[in-house]
């Protein structure tokens, strides 16, 4: 048996306005918010007393999604992602294609988004570069040169 598709990458945030704002102005599309609550998501997730806001967030070609997940309870735990660096072990970064590189970072820059580095040019094929954006998160974007 084969998987049939890769359905959504799931982040935890503390602001879901921002991080909503953040990825609608990338070019993403609300397909809708919710809540998940109750003994189904105790079950999913081993943990207990859950209650969660969620937002699904999806590609213009509504092939891709994020799931924002914002916890009520229990609360959020960990370290502070806001500046890890780009090597550490573990998902740590979501890329995007985008028809222009630069003028995506200046829409961005007003949500939060930090160049970690510069935009580079990857041979004759690409530019890249990294933003730092809400909560931490790292977006790559990618711009396929013609």
């Amino acid at each position: 048996m084969a998987i049939q598709r890769m359905d959504n990458v799931g982040i935890v945030v503390e602001d879901m306005d921002a991080a909503i704002a953040f990825f609608v102005e990338l070019g993403m599309e609300l397909e809708g918010r919710g809540e998940v609550k109750g003994l189904f998501a105790d079950q999913c997730t081993g943990l207990d007393g859950v209650h969660c806001e969620i937002a699904m967030i999806r590609t213009p070609d509504g092939h891709s999604r994020l799931e924002l997940a914002r916890y009520r309870s229990p609360a959020a735990t960990g370290t502070d992602p806001r500046n890890r660096p780009h090597n550490i072990l573990g998902t740590h970064r979501v890329m995007f294609a985008v028809d222009d590189l630069q003028d995506t970072v200046t829409r961005l820059r007003p949500h939060g988004a930090e160049l970690l580095g510069e935009i580079a040019r990857f041979e004759d094929s690409y530019l890249l570069c990294y933003v730092r954006g809400p909560e931490g998160i790292i977006v790559g974007l990618a711009e396929q040169l013609h």
